[in-house]
C-alpha cells in the first residue's frame, strides 16, 4: 500500500467520524428533519461518504468515535459544520448543546474554554451578536474600515 493510500485512508476516516457526529447532532431530538437531511446530504458529498457509510451512521447504533484534530482552523471547520446542522431547524435545545459540548472537546478545545466558545457562536449563528462585535469582526477581515 502506497503512502498515499494510508494518507487517503485515514483523512476518509476522519472525514466519517465527522460526519458521524453531524448525523448525531441531526437525530438527538428523535427525527431527522427534511432540512436536516438536505444537511447531511451536502456533508455527505462534500466529505466523499459513500451511500452504504451513510446508511449505517444513519442506524441507530452509531458507533463513530469523535476524532481529535491538531490543526485550529479544522477544529474551527467541524465545529461550524456542526453549528450549521443545529441551526438548520432554527432551534437548538439542550441535548445538542449538551452534545455540542462534548463534540467540541472531543476535537480538542480546551474544556476551560469551551463554555465560551460555544456561547459566542452560538450568538453569531442566532443573530444576536453585539453591534460592537459585528463590527469588529467586519473591520478584523477588511470588509469595512473605520
Amino acid at each position: 500500500m502506497a503512502i498515499l493510500d494510508l494518507y487517503y485512508h485515514s483523512e476518509q476516516k476522519k472525514n466519517l467520524a465527522h460526519f458521524a457526529s453531524i448525523a448525531s447532532l441531526a437525530a438527538i431530538d428523535g427525527e431527522v428533519s427534511p432540512r436536516e437531511k438536505a444537511i447531511l446530504d451536502r456533508f455527505a458529498h462534500k466529505l466523499n461518504i459513500t451511500d452504504q457509510e451513510y446508511k449505517e451512521v444513519m442506524k441507530k447504533s452509531n458507533k463513530y468515535p469523535v476524532e481529535p484534530q491538531n490543526n485550529v482552523e479544522l477544529r474551527l471547520e467541524r465545529l461550524y459544520d456542526l453549528f450549521r446542522m443545529i441551526f438548520a431547524d432554527h432551534d437548538v435545545d439542550d441535548e445538542e448543546m449538551a452534545l455540542l459540548k462534548k463534540y467540541a472537546i472531543g476535537i480538542g478545545f480546551q474544556v476551560k474554554k469551551v463554555d465560551k466558545l460555544i456561547e459566542v457562536s452560538v450568538a453569531i449563528f442566532s443573530g444576536r451578536i453585539p453591534f460592537d462585535d459585528y463590527v469588529m469582526l467586519l473591520v478584523k477581515h477588511n470588509y469595512a474600515k473605520i
